[in-house]
């Protein structure tokens, strides 16, 4: 995994001090369980770091172009996509986090006050990724017996005992009467 190492400059340890930075994230790949997420061009960040006293607050957004293959049909596709950034570091090893987070949620600072923001870029564009990635809400997928993508149009392959409407346990609502 590539690294993107943010170096925090002196000024931002005093109390209340706060920092602008921005930039490109070069990721060609990232996997979201089966599916891969492509990025042909640089991902832009814009993160803020605030001194809240005893750590360092870390907010911003990423955002990008992502490629994809769509569940249904298997064609490519590209979306937009922005994802929230969020870290939270401790100055100094001793000092707690607020009582109200989990050991996770937070980090050191290390000693060399370098922060590596790939992890946290990366996060954030995985809370934003479609669970089920579609190239349109409507797509009608691929006929599961010859592989025609049917978005380009139908096939002409016999509708199977399987996949009539008569073996369709749920064809006799069709004729059910609904009040408006």
């Amino acid at each position: 995994m590539e690294t993107l190492e943010l170096h925090i400059p002196q000024s931002l340890f005093s109390p209340a001090a706060y920092e602008h930075f921005e930039g490109e994230y070069a990721l060609d790949v990232l996997k979201a369980g089966p599916d891969l997420y492509s990025f042909a061009q640089p991902l832009i960040y814009r993160v803020d770091v605030s001194n809240t006293g005893d750590a360092l607050l870390l907010t911003g957004t990423v955002e990008g172009e992502a490629t994809t293959s769509c569940a249904r049909c298997l064609d490519s596709f590209s979306f937009p996509i922005t994802g929230d950034v969020e870290g939270y570091f401790l100055i100094n090893e001793g000092d707690e986090a607020p009582g109200d987070m989990e050991e996770e949620e937070f980090e050191v600072l290390p000693a060399n006050n370098t922060i590596d923001l790939a992890p946290y870029l990366q996060a954030a564009l995985l809370l934003e990724v479609p669970l089920v990635p579609l190239c349109k809400d409507d797509c009608a997928g691929i006929c599961p017996t010859c592989g025609t993508n049917l978005n380009e149009g139908t096939c002409s392959c016999e509708p199977t005992e399987e996949t009539s409407v008569a073996n369709n346990p749920f064809a006799v609502l069709k004729d059910l009467p609904l009040d408006n």
